[in-house]
């Protein structure tokens, strides 16, 4: 049983100076190797905005293959979540899934690098009509049985009765397949503590609320909405979910999605100190440095 926990995404300029050292700035294709001797996992939302071609996923391959243990789990592109998914087309839905399974999910398997496969699903993906079973539709388009697939729901309308848990309905149809039900502490959906898999899934995407619901666009990815740093005592209640999950599941895959100016890795650091994780560590430092000269 293993517990691993590591950010969404390492290619961020804002982390050079805090995470990144000064010298490595202009040589983003070192990046990677760097993160990889803080964590052996990372996710990859990239592959979200668009589906990556051959190339992309031979380099993520060669970057990682002589890593021992390094896992990556990808985001399924938004044209199955957002798109066909939200236009109530199953068979579409399923057609790109299946495709990003063949060009990414399956190379980066056979490789030995893959983690979990997430369709985090769009906040206006709602539970009514024949939504429950388009998704089901593409779950069984897909190797649910061979690849840990992981789903995350953001709509309100997926919430059962209690308003604490996902929908009994939902749930049942991701334990059916062996598909994780993702945990999330965010300021969306902060509910959820049941497993439906043999692998657990679980994402912090901090807790500004005030910016991620003021009307701005799904895909407004503008720094202040993941520019959250977690206290010591809000992810103090994570602790034992997460211990409980692994008691459960062979694999618990923890991600931090708060990844302005690095505060995503103090943060992935902090949890693996409180879940007594060895990890390689160092300090990160939040305020912007100034020189003389800037002055």
């Amino acid at each position: 049983m293993t517990i691993l926990v590591g950010c969404s995404g390492w290619s961020y300029d804002d982390w050079v100076g805090k995470f990144y050292p000064i010298e490595l700035a202009k040589r983003k294709g070192e990046w990677f190797s760097y993160y990889a001797q803080f964590f052996n996992t990372v996710e990859i939302n990239s592959t979200f905005y668009r589906p990556p071609g051959e190339l992309q996923v031979q380099s993520w391959i060669k970057k990682a293959r002589d890593l021992k243990g390094f896992e990556y789990s990808v985001k399924v592109p938004q044209l199955v979540t957002h798109k066909a998914l939200v236009d109530g087309d199953p068979e579409r839905a399923i057609f790109w899934a299946a495709s990003f399974e063949k060009t990414c999910v399956k190379p980066l398997a056979e490789a030995g690098l893959l983690g979990g496969v997430l369709l985090q699903l769009s906040p206006y993906f709602k539970n009514d009509g024949s939504a429950l079973a388009c998704l089901k539709g593409v779950l069984d388009g897909v190797s649910h049985e061979e690849y840990s697939y992981a789903v995350e729901f953001r709509h309100r309308s997926w919430l059962d009765d209690s308003r604490k848990e996902i929908d009994p309905a939902a749930l049942e149809a991701l334990r059916e397949r062996n598909v994780a039900n993702v945990l999330i502490d965010g300021p969306g959906l902060h509910v959820g503590t049941e497993q439906t898999a043999d692998h657990a899934y679980l994402r912090f995407h901090g807790r500004n609320y005030d910016i991620w619901y003021k009307g701005e666009k799904e895909d407004d990815h503008r720094l202040d909405r993941y520019d959250y740093l977690y206290k010591k005592e809000q992810l103090e209640s994570w602790v034992p979910r997460i211990k409980e999950a692994e008691l459960k599941a062979a694999k618990v895959r923890v991600y931090f999605n708060n990844h302005a100016r690095s505060k995503s890795v103090r943060n992935a650091f902090l949890l693996m100190d409180m879940l007594s994780i060895e990890h390689k560590s160092k300090e990160i430092q939040l305020q912007d440095q100034f020189t003389l000269g800037e002055f």
